[in-house]
């Protein structure tokens, strides 16, 4: 359910490619201070779509899952905001979350949280929040998409880049009022 203050866009990425590129064009619209929090089960595409964001930011250095840092700063080669990603995965509380210090660079940077939900709102009253999912059976082993980790204990998501994901994005708050999100699919 949508407020006034919420912008929602709804559609399909076909692949990987998609995701890079609605990443970049979130970049366009992202600025410092912005909070952009992506849920979706493994595979679904988050990664995927911060190093879309991370290319159209400009920013050093490969994007790839912080799972086992938490966090990783990758500052701006263009004069723009830093790109702080967080995997939230192995944070259980909201004091974990403030134990990272995240608020002290909300403000200078684009912050991506991966696995955030129900765990980072409280940082920002304006956040970007992303939902991607993948249809179950939507990988080439057979596995369901929707899968974690303890359903899959061989980690035989052998394709988790293929397949089309279904992605929301919904800007929460005054800032994102008004604000034309990239169109997707």
């Amino acid at each position: 359910m949508s407020g006034p203050q919420e912008a929602v866009l709804r559609g399909e990425l076909p692949d990987a490619d998609a995701t890079r590129g609605l990443g970049r064009a979130l970049a366009a619209v992202l600025r410092p201070g912005d909070l952009v929090v992506l849920t979706g089960d493994l595979g679904a595409g988050k990664t995927t779509l911060t190093q879309g964001i991370g290319a159209g930011l400009g920013v050093r250095g490969q994007v790839a899952s912080p799972t086992f840092i938490i966090a990783r700063v990758h500052p701006s080669l263009t004069g723009g905001p830093a790109l702080v990603h967080v995997d939230a995965y192995r944070l259980g509380s909201l004091e974990e979350v403030d134990a990272l210090d995240l608020d002290a660079s909300l403000e200078e940077s684009v912050t991506v949280v991966e696995w955030g939900e129900g765990l980072v709102e409280s940082l920002a009253d304006d956040r970007l929040e992303v939902s991607l999912r993948r249809p179950r059976g939507d990988v080439g082993t057979g596995a369901r998409a929707g899968d974690g980790p303890a359903d899959d204990p061989d980690g035989d998501l052998t394709d988790a880049a293929a397949g089309t994901r279904v992605v929301e994005l919904r800007g929460v708050g005054p800032r994102w009022a008004g604000v034309r999100l990239p169109v997707v699919g």
